[in-house]
Formats: C-alpha cells, sequence, structure tokens
C-alpha cells in the first residue's frame, strides 16, 4: 500500500520512506532474531490454556515464550510523515507517542489526556526492513521451516505502509526488501532443492472473487474446505516452484503488475484487493526411526530397510490486507466506490471473527466472507501468526489509528494451537523399494545365468577331457599290444629258424661237433627263456595299462558324481530364488502395513463379511492389522474402530502371542487415550492395568515408547494419577527409564513422570519409590526433548514442595535438593532452549522461597542465576517471582551484601 503524497509513490504498491533515515540499529538484548519474539502477557489476552499438553503432540511444541499456547503476536509500526503531512500538520504533534522500550505506544485524546497500549512489538518510524523482518516475520519463517503453518498479515489504514513492509522488490535498494522477498531468502538458504521443494501461489481477493495473480484468466477460484480437517485450500490456483530467488522476484513482479490500484484522496495509488501471497515448502527429514521393528530373526535386515523419510509440510501466508479507509476521507466515487465498500464488508468481517474468538464464542462466523475462510487457520486454527499493524502519525486521521490499534489488541486475545505437519513419504519409499527389488531381481538373474554357464562350461570341459584320456590311453594300449605282439612272433620264428639249422647242422656234422652243438642247444635254451620273460613283462605291462584304464574309468564316474553335485546345487539356488521370492512378497506386505499404520486418524476396520465372522479373535486381529476399502474407497477413523470393533477387545489384543498384533493394539489404546473422553472408558475398562503389565512383562522397545505415551497421557487427569501410583507405576516406569536408550522412549517416560510430579499429594510416595532418581538418571541421554520434559518435572516437583512448605505440610529440605538434582538445575538454567530453560527458571524460583534450601543453594551457585532470572528473565512473572524470593530471604541477602550484588 503507498502512502499519500504522489511524489513518492512507486507502482510496486511501496512508498519511499525518508531520506535521513537512520541506518538498521543494531537489535536489543531482547530482540535476538534467532529468537522468536518476546512478548509481555497482557490482563486482557484470556484466559491461558493448561499447559500439561499431550506427550508427543503438537501442543507443547506450539508454547511461545510467553506461555499461551500458539497466540497471535502482533506489532506495531508508525510510519513518518508525508511531504503533504509536513506542511497540514506542522503545528499540530503527532497523534501517537512510541514507547519502544517499553513496548507501548500513547494514543492521545487531547493536549491533556491519552490512552496507553502495549503490544508484542512497538516499531518507530526509524525502524528499518531488517529488523522489521527479524520481529515480525522470522520466527514464523522458521516455524514453517520446521514443517509448521504460519501466516504474516499486515493491517492498517489506506497509505500507513504494508505493501511497503510486505512487498517491496527492494531492487534499487537491497536494504529496503520487505518480508516476501526476505522470507523467500531464508527459506532457499535453508532447504536443499535436491530433496526439498518450495512453490508459490500469489492471488488477489477482489469484489469478494479470488483471481489468480500469475494467471490473470483464472479469475474465479474456488475455496475447497476439507470436512474432516477443516484445512482450507485452493486446488485451481496455479502453483510455481521456485529454484532461486531471481526467479521468485520476477513472480512478484508479476502478480503485481496485474493488482487492482486506484487513486484516491489517501493514496495516489492505492491497492483495491487484499493479496495473498501462499508458499509450500515440503521438506525431506532425515535419520528419523519410522519405528518399524521385527522380532523375525530372518527378516531383521529387511525391516531396518523399511524406514521411510520424514516430510515436513509447513505453509506460510503472507497476505496484504487492502486499506481499511473511510468513504468520506478516500473520496471514493463510482466502481471505486463500490470497491471500497467490498473492502470495508471483508475487513469488518475479519473482525467479527477475531471479536468472537478474542471473546471464546461459541460460533465464529468465518462463512461471512470469503477472506475470513481464507485466514481460518490463522486465526483460532493451526498456523503460527504474527500480525503487523501500520499507523500514521496525523491527527487528522486519529479516528482510523484508533480503530487500527484496537484491532490490534483484539487479535492479541487470539489463541491458536500449531501443529506440525509431518507425514511419512511411502511413496518415495515405495519407490526405492521397487527400484531396489529389480535391482536385486537382475542381479539373481545375472548371477544365475553366470553360474549356469559355468556349469555348462565345467560339463563340456569334463566331458572332452574324459574323451580325450579315453582316446589316447586305448591308442597307447593298442601300440603296445601290437609291438608286444610283433616282438614275440618275430623272437619265436628266429628260434624255430636256428631250431632247424641246428638240426641241419646236426645231421650234416660229425660226431666231434656234438659237443659244439649240445652248447648252442644250451645257449639256444637260455634265449628261449629270456624271451619268455620279456613275454611275461610284456603282459605285466598290458596288465598295468589295463589297471591305469580301470583308474581313468573310475576318474571318469568322479568327474559324473561332480556334475550331479554342481546340479544339486544349481537345484538349491533355485530354491533360494523361490525363497527370496517368498522374501519379497512379504517385503511387499510389510510396507502395505506400512501404508496402513501412516494416518492413524483413518485406519481401515477389519474385512467384509457376517456379524458372527467379525466376532472372532483372527477376524479381531485382521481388522487391527489390516487394511480393507469400505464403500466411498476411504479408511475408517480410530473412532470408527473403537465403535466396532469395542474397548475390551482391543484391550484383550494387548495380550496376544503375535508381537505385532500387540505393537498395533498398544498404538491403537494409545491414540484413544490421547481423547479425554475416552480416558475414563479406558481406565475402567483395565487399561491402565494392562498398560503396565506391557511395561513390566515386554521386553519390545516399541511398546515401552507407545505405552508409556498412552500412560502419560492418562497422567494428565489427577485421579488417574492415583492409581497409577497405587498400581506401581512409577516403579515400572523409572525401570523402564533405565533400560531404555530410544530417545523418543526417554522422552514418553519423562513425560509420564513430569505429569506425576504435578500432583500434591504423590511427592513423598513418588520420590520414595524412586521417581526423582529416574528423571535424573535420563539426564544421560543428550536429547533436547528428553531434558526438556525432565525440566518440566522437577519444575512441577519443585512448585508442589513449595506449596506443600508454605502450608506447613512439609518441612525440611527440599527432596530435590536431596537427591542431587540442584546441579544439574544450575547447570541447565542457562539452556538455549527455551523449552528446558523457563521450567528451570520456575523450579529455582520455587526451591529458593524456602530459607532452609538457601544455603546449599548459594553454595551450588544457584544465587547467580536468581540474580540474573530476576534482571533478564523474558517472563514477567517468573521475573517478578525471582525479585520477590531474592529481597525476602535473609540469607540470600546477606550473601549479597557479601558479594556487593545490587538487584
Amino acid at each position: 500500500m503507498a502512502t499519500s503524497g504522489g511524489s513518492n509513490v512507486v507502482r510496486n504498491g511501496t512508498h519511499n520512506y525518508r531520506s535521513s533515515l537512520k541506518p538498521d540499529r543494531p537489535l536489543s538484548a531482547n530482540s535476538n532474531p534467532k529468537n522468536h519474539v518476546k512478548s509481555k502477557p497482557l490482563s486482557s489476552t484470556g484466559q491461558r490454556r493448561n499447559s500439561t499438553g499431550t506427550i508427543g503432540g503438537s501442543s507443547a511444541a506450539s508454547k511461545d515464550d510467553a506461555g499461551v499456547p500458539g497466540r497471535v503476536r502482533v506489532a506495531v509500526r508508525l510510519r513518518p510523515r508525508n511531504a503533504e503531512e509536513m506542511v497540514a500538520d506542522a503545528d499540530y504533534a503527532d497523534c501517537v507517542e512510541l514507547q519502544p522500550e517499553l513496548k507501548r505506544l500513547k494514543l492521545r485524546k487531547h493536549n491533556w489526556d491519552s490512552e496507553t497500549y502495549e503490544f508484542d512489538e512497538v516499531l518507530t518510524e526509524f525502524a528499518s526492513q531488517k529488523r522489521v523482518y527479524e520481529v515480525v516475520a522470522r520466527p514464523v519463517v522458521e516455524s514453517v521451516l520446521d514443517g509448521y503453518n504460519g501466516t504474516i498479515m499486515a493491517y492498517g489504514q489506506t497509505g500507513t505502509g504494508k505493501t511497503y513492509t510486505l512487498g517491496r522488490l527492494g531492487e534499487e535498494d537491497t536494504a529496503a526488501r520487505g518480508i516476501m522477498v526476505r522470507a523467500m531468502e531464508d527459506i532457499l538458504a535453508v532447504v536443499s532443492l535436491e530433496t526439498d521443494s518450495v512453490s508459490v501461489s500469489y492471488l488477489q481477493l477482489y469484489m469478494e472473487t479470488i483471481q489468480d495473480l500469475l494467471d490473470p484468466a483464472n479469475d474465479n477460484i474456488s475455496i475447497v474446505e476439507d470436512p474432516k480437517t477443516g484445512d482450507v485450500s485452493l486446488p485451481g490456483a496455479k502453483l510455481v516452484e521456485i529454484r532461486d530467488q531471481q526467479s521468485f522476484v520476477e513472480l512478484l513482479r508479476l502478480g503485481e503488475a496485474h493488482r487492482f490500484a486506484a487513486n484516491t484522496k489517501l493514496n495516489t495509488e492505492s491497492s483495491r484487493s487484499h493479496a495473498i501471497l501462499m508458499v509450500h515448502v515440503k521438506r525431506s527429514v532425515k535419520g528419523r526411526d519410522s519405528g518399524l521393528s521385527n522380532e523375525n530373526g530372518n527378516h531383521s535386515h529387511m525391516i531396518k530397510s523399511l524406514k521411510p523419510p520424514v516430510v515436513q509440510k509447513g505453509k506460510l501466508v503472507v497476505v496484504d490486507l487492502a486499506g481499511s479507509e473511510r468513504i468520506d476521507k478516500s473520496g471514493s466515487e463510482g466502481h471505486t466506490l463500490e470497491e471500497a465498500k467490498s473492502i470495508n464488508l471483508s475487513l469488518s468481517a475479519l473482525g467479527k471473527c477475531i471479536n468472537a474468538l478474542a471473546e471464546n464464542s461459541a460460533h465464529v462466523p468465518f462463512r461471512d466472507s470469503k477472506l475470513t475462510r481464507l485466514l481460518r487457520d490463522s486465526f483460532g486454527g493451526t498456523a503460527r501468526t504474527s500480525l503487523v499493524i501500520t499507523i500514521g502519525p496525523s491527527p487528522r486521521h486519529r479516528g482510523e489509528t484508533a480503530s487500527t490499534i484496537m484491532f490490534g489488541q483484539r487479535a492479541m486475545k487470539v489463541e491458536n494451537m500449531v501443529k506440525l505437519k509431518e507425514e511419512f513419504d511411502y511413496k518415495s519409499l515405495s519407490r526405492t523399494l521397487d527400484i531396489q527389488l529389480d535391482r536385486l531381481s537382475m542381479e539373481h538373474e545375472r548371477q544365475q545365468k553366470a553360474f549356469e554357464d559355468e556349469i555348462e562350461r565345467l560339463s563340456r570341459e569334463a566331458k572332452r577331457q574324459i574323451s580325450e584320456a579315453e582316446k589316447q590311453y586305448g591308442d597307447a594300449l593298442e601300440k603296445e599290444r601290437l609291438k608286444y605282439q610283433k616282438d614275440y612272433l618275430e623272437s619265436v620264428k628266429k628260434l624255430e629258424e636256428q631250431m632247424v639249422m641246428m638240426q641241419r647242422k646236426n645231421e650234416n656234422s660229425h660226431p666231434t661237433s656234438n659237443g659244439e652243438s649240445a652248447e648252442e642247444a644250451a645257449d639256444l635254451k637260455i634265449m628261449l627263456q629270456k624271451e619268455t620273460l620279456s613275454r611275461k613283462a610284456a603282459e605285466e605291462e598290458v596288465n598295468s595299462l589295463k589297471i591305469q584304464f580301470t583308474e581313468l574309468k573310475k576318474s571318469e564316474a568322479s568327474g559324473k558324481l561332480e556334475i550331479l553335485k554342481l546340479h544339486k546345487k544349481l537345484e538349491d539356488e533355485a530354491r533360494e530364488k523361490e525363497k527370496l521370492q517368498g522374501e519379497i512378497a512379504i517385503l511387499q506386505s510389510q510396507l502395505l502395513q506400512l501404508s496402513i499404520e501412516a494416518d492413524e486418524s483413518r485406519r481401515q476396520l477389519g474385512r467384509p463379511g457376517s456379524a458372527k465372522d467379525a466376532s472372532g479373535p483372527d477376524s479381531l486381529t485382521s481388522q487391527v492389522k489390516q487394511q480393507q476399502p469400505s464403500g466411498n474407497g476411504e479408511k475408517a477413523s480410530i473412532a470408527k474402530l473403537f465403535e466396532q470393533v469395542g474397548l475390551q477387545r482391543i484391550l484383550s489384543l494387548l495380550e496376544a502371542e503375535d508381537a505385532d498384533v500387540r505393537i498395533h493394539a498398544v498404538k491403537v489404546v494409545a491414540n484413544l487415550a490421547a481423547e479425554e473422553t475416552n480416558q475414563e472408558k479406558i481406565v475402567e475398562a483395565g487399561g491402565l492395568k494392562s498398560l503396565l503389565m506391557l511395561l513390566k512383562s515386554s521386553q519390545d522397545e516399541i511398546i515401552h515408547r507407545v505405552a508409556a505415551g498412552a500412560i502419560a497421557n492418562l497422567a494428565m487427569n489427577e485421579t488417574n494419577q492415583e492409581l497409577i501410583m497405587a498400581q506401581g507405576g512409577i516403579s515400572l516406569l523409572s525401570m523402564a527409564a533405565s533400560n531404555a536408550e530410544d530417545p523418543q522412549t526417554l522422552r514418553m517416560v519423562a513425560g509420564a513422570i513430569a505429569n506425576l510430579c504435578g500432583n500434591d499429594k504423590l511427592q513423598t510416595k513418588l520420590r520414595g519409590e524412586g521417581g526423582i532418581k529416574a528423571l535424573l538418571g535420563m539426564i544421560r541421554c543428550r536429547h533436547p526433548d528428553v531434558h526438556a520434559q525432565i525440566a518440566r518435572g522437577i519444575a512441577n516437583f519443585a512448585k508442589c514442595e513449595s506449596r506443600a512448605s508454605t502450608q506447613g505440610i512439609k518441612t525440611g529440605r527440599s527432596f530435590l535438593i536431596e537427591d542431587g538434582a540442584l546441579p544439574w538445575i544450575v547447570q541447565s538454567a542457562n539452556n538455549e532452549a527455551s523449552s528446558i530453560r523457563r521450567h528451570i527458571e520456575l523450579a529455582l524460583c520455587h526451591l529458593a522461597q524456602h530459607e532452609v534450601n538457601a544455603k546449599e543453594m548459594i553454595t551450588g551457585g544457584a544465587l547467580w542465576e536468581l540474580v540474573r532470572i530476576s534482571r533478564d528473565c523474558s517472563r514477567e512473572d517468573i521475573r517478578t517471582l525471582a525479585h520477590r524470593t531474592l529481597v525476602g530471604s535473609p540469607t540470600f541477602q546477606a550473601e549479597m551484601r557479601r558479594l556487593k550484588i545490587v538487584l
């Protein structure tokens, strides 16, 4: 929205502040940009809600530093005088006086009378755009990056600088960048464009019609409300994914070019529509355990891979409202008059809704205007909302300034219940598992093909070697046989010839030669004997070759046996393949079961069938474990499961032999216990006793975690607290705390003990059964959420002890000091996490209220922390309590005089 004074107007809906503005001032100690805006609780903020939220839910996470769950934070920004006002109002003082150090402003009625108002932040005309962003928008942007919805809105008279605050592009001067541009810079600096996504819609609400500023042809977008959750969406709006800052600035420039504007007496280029920027941030959170487990050792390696990534979805809505104005002052006529009437009607409807929420009215008229329907989540919903109201200094517009201030005061009374938007990315897990399945199948097929090829190659090689050996030994045997046969025949022939020759010689020889013939005969006989021996040797060689041939046959048989073994191994591989396919089927079944558990508020009931079938134990188990599509294709809720199955049957499954059934049953009971209306029924039906028995008998850490969360929900009721203590609950919780290692389990156990610490009647028994030592034992876990629950329990215990000591019921030192809690309390008093620090500060103040604890607190270093709390604590009530305690204690006063400490 532009200011009056035509020479200072720029088309982007911005105006130039004074050229003599001082540079960005350093932020004060209470305006650290890393923290949320600190606010002082006002008497008009309405009754605060109970600070004991559901363990593991979003109510605890939504508390701000003022202790009000998600209260709308309001900052006021004063515009400097423009050129026209410097001339027209030169003789008059400004109608407002700012006191930024006290976060107050005074609205002058007359020169002698004024009214004072307090806000969460008061920004002078010299406040830079950077400081406005730090105190108004940065906490909301950080919440959106953590998975929450957030809204930043500007409200004020025409020409007071709303569009300058929100939509200034700052292309000429980067210091003049508005909230929209700075918010996107912070978002893009945090998200990873590889795994996260940022998308933007830019709309305007003109004459009760929603138009798309990024697609002007789309000029009648409808609003869709989810009947179950009440979430509002605009499915017809164009959604553009943002990859860099420059593309976002181009989108803003395009949208501003299509926005309606007109010339009025108050502003030469006044926005005639409400501009709405929606930034959708989707982030993948790594390192989060999905909570799956399986006791079957054969599938434990598969279960480890079934951890779907957690996706946080945050939505940032930045609303630049059209200016509130009086018709007579703006001088609107004709079509501009109709525009002004439409603007005033929508702003009036918004004011009525805020009044109804501030007064806790039973009916809030959200449906009176499309603007209020769009902002339903921002006021009284689940979003973290920050409102900046812009005012001018001119006394001529005192009425409009007073109206704007009262709007901001009423908005400060509105409380939102901020909720984390987080879900499992089962689609990503499914795609990953499909890819792994395809890869494993291809690898298995490749290995099987290679194995079969190797078997075939070895078989062919063995056959070839056997064939070559058979041929080689057969040829050698035949050659040796023929050789020895030939030699034998030749030897016999020679001997026969020699015998014939000898006989002839004998016949023709004289008697004197008989002696010589006898000698030759003897020689021949010897030669015959040698030949006979040679023949025997040849026969033995032949027998040896036969033996070798037999051994070759045996080797062939051994080769065939090896081939049979390889075939058997191939069959084993085939069976292993079938087993792997069975495991893949189990994976797919477990993936289906994961998708059932993803949305616990919409779980489908059991298989369709007769009433007789639905009453059996097997059918009841399948109703809890399995998903069956209903007639309209939606899954039934936990409430539907409760109605159709019955609480007794659900509780009976807590004793089932199947570990999966017990896990699903205890999760259903924990979800039911989160609703206050179900807690009494669960206790009456014996659910509390069954949960405590699970803590005692089960070894499964998931069951311990969920059962402890259910007990923590039940422990919010005072009657249930006494029952838990009577049934030995604190001993079982202490045992679970000593055995657990998972931070989420320890957080649930610590939350349950912290709720029990808030009961005055149970102090002595809780301490005697080891409750305080169990809390202190969980300090070993470094997780901040666990420490936050421990700090809450210590604060509750210290508050009850303080009350008992004041009433004279308890005397002597605090049990907390006796059990050794003081060193950790002092160490954590300056913890960076506000959820830990504010509980510890409160515990220190309660411990210090009784003189019997003062000496040990001084020795333990608590005095310095009390002095710091009395000076610097962001909570005014705690700061006042610390100051009153130090002033009223003689022991503390004497020590401060010795140390020369002045409050």
